[in-house]
């Protein structure tokens, strides 16, 4: 990494574009490419993992897709099965087996020099990794949601923007064209004067009881998966279903908060704003170590006088997407391409040149690597959109929690009035671990 400060000037050089615009890797010059058509290492990307599970591993492989621009140099896990995974990943792209593999991701962070890094983890370690990740002035790749508590979010929120850092949500249907094109009908008024909204999201998991504890796997480092979370033997449960137990995460609605809400946010212009009122009931497992909501139905109500009502699928007429009704009548957009509209005519309205147009992306990593080379922070899925998507589930399970009607004000990002249920904001981190404080 000796060549550290000429790969960053370069990539500075490379945004020498008009004020705002992004520079596109088809149009770096054919000089400026090594063997095989990639930029020379020194003037690459240079990334890094934190967090190497099926999501991670995911992100890594859509990022060395672009190769040519980006190199992966190391990552982290607590899980030694998926980091020498990871490192294979890498290594085979690189055509070496040079990826240095971490178990701690402050030992990375404190050792390697980066200009980016990918991050997915279970969503109660967020708050800590990704703030100490932009202290490190290092652009970040996250996944949603973003945090685990409306604390967690306000303090990375503080510490991206503290450190000018890049950030980009890994809300990946914003670089869908369906998606966009829906946000976009709907922003400008294709369905008439927005009153309603409903944001669909997956059925939650019914349980498994409580499995008897058992011997941590030999590969796993059980004390620093929990980190801090509370203290609790190992039972099975560490990849991919941890999303279903409160300590770590709120189940299907916080999962999926960042994917439809954000969308429904994006359509309706409230993605830099919060609900007033939100009030609404849940469903929970009778038993067992699984306890987020099998169900879940709240509304909340907007200053301007919008309503979303954020539910399971199998609540809602629509089901599963984001259906944004006007007074004209509605707009549906949901995975699988799907973009449907009560009137077809509505789908195929042209956006005026004077109307909104919504910043769009059609690669969404290629989006994050743009705006890193630009030196752009002009993502799609910037990190306080994000704040704001995850934050109406939070508060709508807060709402569940305590069966009561929260008012919330959305500029000051406090509940008025409840402090029982302001204490939900937080939740208490086990020692050694805490938040920074930005």
């Amino acid at each position: 990494m000796a060549n550290n400060s000429t790969r960053r000037n370069f990539l500075k050089q490379s945004a020498a574009v008009a004020t705002g615009a992004l520079i596109l890797p088809q149009i770096i010059p054919s000089t400026a490419l090594g063997k095989g058509g990639k930029l020379p290492p020194s003037d690459r990307i240079v990334m890094g993992a934190i967090g190497t599970g099926s999501q991670g591993k995911s992100n890594m492989r859509d990022f060395l897709k672009l190769n040519k621009e980006v190199q992966f140099v190391a990552a982290c896990d607590v899980d030694a099965n998926n980091l020498q995974k990871a490192k294979q990943i890498a290594d085979s792209t690189n055509d070496n087996k040079d990826c240095r593999t971490y178990g701690d991701f402050r030992e990375f962070l404190e050792k390697e020099k980066l200009d980016a890094v990918c991050i997915a983890l279970p969503d109660h370690w967020h708050g800590i990794i990704y703030s100490a990740a932009a202290e490190k002035k290092v652009h970040v790749y996250g996944e949603k949601p973003i945090c685990r508590t409306i604390k967690d979010g306000q303090t990375i929120v503080g510490a991206v923007e503290k450190n000018n850092i890049i950030w980009q949500t890994g809300s990946w249907q914003r670089s869908q064209p369906n998606f966009h094109r829906g946000a976009e009908l709907a922003i400008n008024g294709r369905a008439g004067k927005l009153k309603y909204i409903e944001a669909g999201l997956p059925n939650g998991s019914r349980g498994i009881g409580t499995p008897p504890p058992q011997d941590v796997p030999a590969e796993l480092n059980w004390e620093m998966w929990l980190g801090p979370a509370p203290k609790v033997p190992y039972r099975g449960v560490s990849h991919w279903n941890w999303r279903w137990i409160l300590d770590y995460s709120g189940g299907q609605l916080t999962d999926w908060a960042g994917h439809h809400i954000d969308i429904a946010n994006w359509g309706a212009g409230l993605e830099h704003t919060g609900p007033v009122e939100i009030s609404g009931e849940g469903v929970y497992p009778r038993e067992g170590i699984y306890n987020v909501p099998v169900e879940y139905d709240f509304l909340c109500k907007y200053a301007n006088g919008i309503e979303m009502r954020v539910a399971n699928e199998s609540r809602l007429k629509m089901g599963s997407g984001t259906t944004w009704y006007g007074d004209k009548g509605w707009i549906h957009v949901n995975r699988g391409n799907t973009l449907t509209a009560s009137d077809p005519k509505i789908l195929e309205e042209v956006i005026g040149e004077n109307e909104i147009h919504l910043i769009k992306s059609d690669n969404h990593w290629q989006n994050f690597v743009d705006n890193v080379r630009a030196g752009s922070k002009n993502t799609i899925a910037p990190i306080q959109v994000a704040y704001r998507a995850i934050s109406v589930a939070l508060l709508g399970e807060i709402a569940m929690t305590t069966g009561q009607k929260i008012q919330w004000d959305p500029e000051k990002q406090v509940i008025i009035g409840n402090p029982m249920a302001s204490r939900l904001l937080s939740r208490p981190y086990r020692q050694p671990w805490s938040l920074p404080t930005i």
